[in-house]
């Protein structure tokens, strides 16, 4: 007669031994995700347009064993093949992978005023995570547990106006997830997490961080009581990076304080 599983302990380091790519990882949500990593015992490398940002992070990171920047320009494929050449070289091994980069302005010129360049600009974000996937999957396969996080946004699923691109772009990446995860399995599984209003403002290079200036509003319009921040999308990052989501492949996870589920009527 087969018996039930005696209680399991949870790991204390889940991302223990475990080198993840941050795209976009110098600043905001992928800072956040990046030092989540290292918080969980994994180690990291964030690539970023922004240089004074990366260094700032190892500067203030002080962890020189287990972290790194690398200049990343997702939408240039010898860019992203230099990205993953150096994490291969730093750490020997690539077992996550976050498509985290992109423009993160939702609101663009109206799609009639709208160039072809600026609207394909606006789709950086898909076109990167598809050329840091292309790129990291050989690595990621040959990991005992690889794993692909898209960071996509709650604007795949309802949308202001003027943002088109930037939903066509996020709600891409919906589509690319569950694609993926499909090809990529079982070696290697595929996520996206979606979030909703997350502060960032504290979470920039220096010169350009300040605290935020929200309302009681701001805050009480969530059914949670307050506006995100980049540590909610980190930990639940670190879960879909780690072995705790084994089960787990081609979904999105809204992470928005319960916003898209709350019906607001104009008063």
């Amino acid at each position: 007669m087969s018996r039930v599983p005696p209680i399991a302990a949870w790991p204390a380091a889940p991302l223990a031994g475990k080198v993840v790519l941050v795209t976009g990882g110098a600043n905001g949500i992928g800072r956040g995700i990046a030092q989540a990593v290292l918080g969980a015992g994994g180690r990291v490398l964030i690539g970023d347009l922004d240089d004074a940002a990366g260094r700032a992070c190892l500067d203030e990171w002080q962890r020189d064993e287990d972290a790194a920047f690398q200049h990343l320009d997702i939408t240039d494929e010898a860019s992203v093949c230099d990205f993953m050449a150096v994490a291969l070289q730093r750490f020997g091994r690539i077992d996550g992978l976050v498509n985290n980069a992109g423009i993160a302005g939702p609101h663009g010129t109206r799609l009639q005023d709208m160039a072809w360049d600026e609207w394909q600009r606006r789709l950086s974000s898909l076109h990167g995570a598809f050329l840091c996937s292309k790129h990291a999957l050989p690595a990621l396969s040959a990991s005992a547990a690889g794993a692909i996080i898209n960071i996509a946004s709650t604007r795949a699923w309802q949308s202001e106006a003027h943002s088109e691109a930037y939903a066509a772009a996020k709600g891409g990446l919906v589509a690319f997830t569950h694609a993926l995860a499909i090809s990529a399995g079982p070696a290697v599984r595929v996520n996206s997490i979606s979030p909703g209003w997350i502060s960032t403002t504290a979470w920039q290079a220096p010169a350009r961080r300040h605290e935020p200036d929200y309302s009681a509003i701001d805050h009480a319009q969530h059914p949670v009581g307050r506006v995100g921040q980049p540590e909610d999308i980190g930990a639940l990052a670190v879960y879909l990076l780690s072995s705790l989501s084994g089960f787990s492949t081609g979904q999105d996870f809204i992470v928005d304080g319960g916003m898209t589920r709350k019906m607001i009527y104009a008063e």
